[in-house]
């Protein structure tokens, strides 16, 4: 096993998360065959593959990006006119985390 039930525990630990034990079983068998998987991956021969910096074609006509356009930003009185509580520039909310 590449993960373990206590490496489940200090991660959701880290990203604040209340965690069943019946999770921490599942996540640790799920993360554990993701690992597995890049293993397998890790294992393919990708020495005659020419590295790419995009996944695109380098023709136009099948380009998948569509072109660059400069528009205005709508500015901060506009994104904050629809907030609960707002002040200084900025979105005011409740605090959520404690430690």
């Amino acid at each position: 096993m590449k993960i373990t039930e206590p490496e489940v525990r200090y991660v959701a630990d880290l990203a604040n998360l209340k965690l069943t034990e019946p999770e921490i079983a599942r996540l640790a068998k799920d993360m554990d065959e993701i690992l597995t998987h890049m293993d397998t991956l890790s294992e393919i021969d990708t020495s005659a593959v020419e590295p790419m910096a995009q996944v695109l074609y380098p023709s136009e006509e099948l380009a998948t990006l569509r072109a660059d356009q400069i528009i205005p930003p709508i500015g901060e009185q506009a994104a904050l006119a629809n907030a609960p509580l707002a002040g200084g520039g900025y979105y005011k909310v409740p605090k959520v985390i404690e430690r």
